[in-house]
């Protein structure tokens, strides 16, 4: 009692601080006594401590192999306390080279266990917070390898379960460098045992640090998959872990591992263990007889598990009442199980319409979407737009319920301000399907400036950005007023459409020339672009053609040219350019059946304009030596061919002009 009494004014206590700086062992025990009293539980004499420049002191106590065990371990749970504090004393700790000095002596030789059993402690401790300094841990094999090490079966309970706590990462995902250095420590046999000890201490976090290890990590996961321990295989003991018996958190951890082993390419989506075990478990774990943290956790693991497969997301839709437990979900005022929900939702409903009819038919589901589009959580923002995204693949649910909701409002509102790229990502690829033809939102959408933000999108520096606005664009001026194409055009620029051609992303070229393709589609839009444009026109066409580009880039550009050579009335801008000329007769003995095909359609919709000029263009083709190849060109082609009956077809045209 006295030294507690002492301590309540630590501050002020000079006598304290002789006595624990004192070379007399009694003395400097007694004040580690009341000091260990003191702190455990109160963060305002932790600081105090700290900020009278104690914790040297603690250090040299610790590192000093002269001093006694006794004085020593005590110096070692004041520390520990300290570590159980606040981010600051964690981070004033860190400053101090705490967890370089503690490493440093659990690797000596010949160390009291009960000194590695304080040290390991705090290390735990510290390694619960974010700002702990996780590169000590993995610039070094050795050192991983050593810390396992010591968590051998003859070790007390209490190592093996600080050891397991450390290898699990805190408020950040493992590097892919950070996975292979702890497979190469031994982590994945060393997680076996611990998963497969009946202890639920134990357990829990073994589960949590191989699922971070196997996370988009293939290599670790087909090591996973050939570890066995006590004679089975390590996904057999995932999968009996699944038991409804176990603990809740046992059987979330087991099948996040399975999850991401599937989702890495180790397991396919066929597997049993996947399909019988892995998916029911999960959709078991999202009903409410579980914790929110459970169901949340749950739900965010089974949208990952069937994101990419439509046989699961098929199965998942049917298994255990799913719908309705992810529904509930969303009833939650917490932010976890919201979001998990939502991506959930949005996984299930990304290639089956009938299920996107079921999902869209709960009960007051799109109301919540909408006020999760506007939720002060950036997370549940994001995976509310993924399953408004997922939701609007649906032709049907364009046309009414998103009509119904004027959903591309709330879309609008989220690209003010400075949203981040993934949203924006998102964002702009709902708006993608939001402008297609047969989308009642297309004409409020053009008259909110839909089309300046999306030829701004065009010029960001994100590849899947320049992709969504091309994208949107293209689907824009499918089938649009002559206004509207040129509201695009003029918004956009000729110069841009160059440097889009010009992308270092293939996908950003291909949905260029398809915005191109849908603005030169209708004759009297193609006379009105073509004499503002025909010049730059027939450069970025000539560009690609010219281009190394894979043979489906060089089909649209020809399709391009085949719709000005129809559509074009009062210009023959395809037969003033010789050198297109001469590439269209290239590409008809071109091995390539894309290519073939694109030029024969460009020269067919040029012989096929029924005018004065037909006998002038026939001479014209003749002389540059393209009558000729098709001509050969139809002799090595077989009869039965679709290529053959368009060759014919064009002949015949000829000798008709």
């Amino acid at each position: 009692m006295e030294g507690a009494t002492f301590m309540t004014n630590v501050d002020n206590s000079a006598a304290y601080l002789e006595k624990l700086y004192s070379n007399d062992n009694l003395q400097c025990q007694e004040a580690l006594i009341s000091l260990k009293n003191s702190v455990i539980g109160s963060n305002r004499q932790k600081a105090s401590v700290i900020s009278q420049g104690i914790v040297p002191r603690l250090i040299a106590l610790i590192t000093n192999e002269e001093v006694p065990l006794s004085i020593r371990l005590d110096a070692i749970i004041v520390i520990g306390s300290l570590a159980k504090g606040t981010d600051e004393h964690v981070k004033k700790l860190i400053e101090h080279n705490v967890v370089k000095i503690l490493l440093t002596i659990i690797a000596t030789q010949n160390i009291d266990k009960r000194v590695i059993e304080f040290c390991v402690s705090v290390l735990k401790s510290i390694f619960q917070f974010p700002i702990a300094p996780a590169e000590l841990l993995y610039s070094n094999v050795g050192t991983l390898s050593h810390l396992i090490s010591l968590a051998s079966p003859d070790s007390s309970v209490q190592i093996q379960k600080s050891v397991t706590h450390i290898l699990v990462p805190h408020c950040h995902p493992l590097t892919y460098n950070e996975q292979m250095i702890l497979c190469q420590a031994g982590a994945i046999p060393f997680l076996a045992r611990m998963m497969s000890s009946n202890l639920s201490a134990l357990q829990i976090p073994a589960l949590k640090s191989l699922a971070a290890m196997c996370f988009t990590n293939r290599a670790v996961s087909d090591i996973v998959c050939v570890t066995s321990f006590e004679g089975v295989s390590l996904p057999d003991i995932l999968t009996s872990l699944l038991s409804r018996i176990l603990d809740p958190d046992i059987q979330l951890g087991a099948a996040r591992c399975l999850t991401y082993i599937h989702r890495s390419g180790t397991l396919p989506p066929s597997d049993l263990r996947i399909v019988y075990k892995t998916l029911p478990c999960l959709a078991r774990l999202c009903t409410d007889e579980f914790s929110e943290d459970v169901r949340a956790t749950a739900a965010e693991t089974l949208a990952y598990l069937v994101e990419v497969d439509s046989n699961l997301q098929r199965l998942a839709a049917i298994s255990n009442h799913l719908i309705q437990s992810l529904s509930a979900l969303l009833q939650t005022n917490s932010t976890l199980p919201r979001q998990g929900a939502f991506r959930c939702f949005a996984s299930l409903g990304a290639n089956d319409e009938g299920i996107r009819k079921q999902i869209i038919e709960t009960k007051r589901l799109m109301e919540k979407v909408l006020e999760g589009l506007g939720d002060p959580c950036s997370e549940v923002r994001l995976a509310a737009v993924r399953c408004l995204h997922s939701l609007s693949r649906s032709v049907q649910q364009l046309r009414t319920t998103f009509q119904d909701h004027s959903v591309w409002r709330p879309l609008m509102t989220l690209l003010q301000g400075q949203p981040s790229n993934e949203l924006l990502t998102v964002v702009t690829s709902t708006i993608c399907n939001l402008l297609l033809e047969f989308s009642p939102a297309k004409e409020p959408m053009l008259d909110s400036g839909v089309v300046e933000m999306l030829c701004r999108l065009t010029e960001n520096t994100d590849p899947a950005l320049r992709l969504n606005g091309s994208w949107a664009l293209m689907n824009m001026a499918f089938q649009a007023e002559q206004h509207v194409k040129t509201k695009i055009i003029n918004s956009l620029g000729t110069d841009r459409i160059l440097k889009l051609l010009n992308d270092s992303d293939t996908r950003v070229i291909m949905k260029t020339l398809g915005l191109l393709r849908n603005l030169l589609s209708k004759s009297t839009h193609i006379d009105d672009i073509m004499r503002e444009h025909a010049t730059d026109v027939m450069q970025a066409v000539n560009m690609v053609l010219d281009s190394p580009h894979p043979a489906e880039v060089k089909e649209q550009a020809l399709c391009i040219i085949g719709n000005i050579a129809a559509g074009a009335h009062n210009h023959d801008y395809v037969m003033e350019d010789e050198k297109i000329l001469k590439r269209l007769g290239e590409f008809l003995m071109h091995r390539d059946y894309k290519l073939q095909a694109g030029a024969l359609f460009a020269i067919g919709n040029l012989v096929q304009r029924n005018d004065s000029k037909g006998p002038e263009r026939y001479v014209r083709l003749r002389e540059l030596g393209l009558v000729n190849k098709l001509e050969e060109l139809m002799e090595v082609t077989s009869k039965d061919t679709e290529l053959y009956q368009e060759i014919n077809k064009v002949m015949n045209q000829l000798q008709y002009s």
